[in-house]
């Protein structure tokens, strides 16, 4: 049991990456993993604290995705259309069905996507403005989403690595109840 215990430790780890990281499971490993093991070990009463633990930080983490990009975006000034064109960018990147990158895979277009369709999205809706103006403004709200983004990241990977002690601290050590 404590090789699995182990193993599903190094399992939560890649889920606090994947928290950091697009296109890697994040939240959701994590608490499939305590899962896991409350399974096989028993739903004590520390599996239960850690996988409750785990269901609020998937919740929040939804939702801090969402409103990290929004929050960027607006302090950058970008309109819906800006928001929308990061999630199109962003579903389009993950299939890997950007024009401009044909290498790389969904990491990479993950990474890049919300930027292009920000900035597509913000250049589309600047319609009366000039064109260096226009692409100025469009840039401007495109790198506010994609900072968002990555503050939203930054407190998800936060709250993941508090889910994974939560777990270890309520769960430790294996086998004894």
């Amino acid at each position: 049991m404590m090789i699995l215990y182990w193993l599903l430790i190094v399992l939560m780890v890649v889920g606090i990456i994947g928290a950091l990281v697009p296109g890697i499971p994040g939240a959701s490993l994590i608490l499939v993993s305590i899962f896991v093991w409350g399974a096989l070990d028993g739903f004590t009463q520390g599996v239960w604290i850690a996988l409750g633990t785990a269901l609020a930080v998937l919740l929040l983490s939804l939702g801090i995705d969402f409103l990290a990009a929004y929050w960027g975006g607006k302090q950058a000034g970008a309109s819906n259309w800006g928001q929308v064109g990061a999630f199109v960018g962003l579903t389009l990147g993950f299939f890997g069905f950007l024009p401009a990158l044909p290498v790389g895979g969904p990491l990479v277009g993950v990474l890049f996507g919300p930027l292009l369709g920000a900035i597509i999205g913000e250049f589309l809706y600047h319609r009366e403005l000039e064109f260096e103006p226009r692409l100025k403004l469009a840039a401007k709200a495109g790198v506010g989403i994609v900072v968002g983004t990555l503050v939203g990241r930054l407190i998800q990977g936060v709250l993941a690595i508090a889910s994974v002690v939560v777990f270890i601290f309520t769960t430790w050590p294996p086998g004894v109840a």
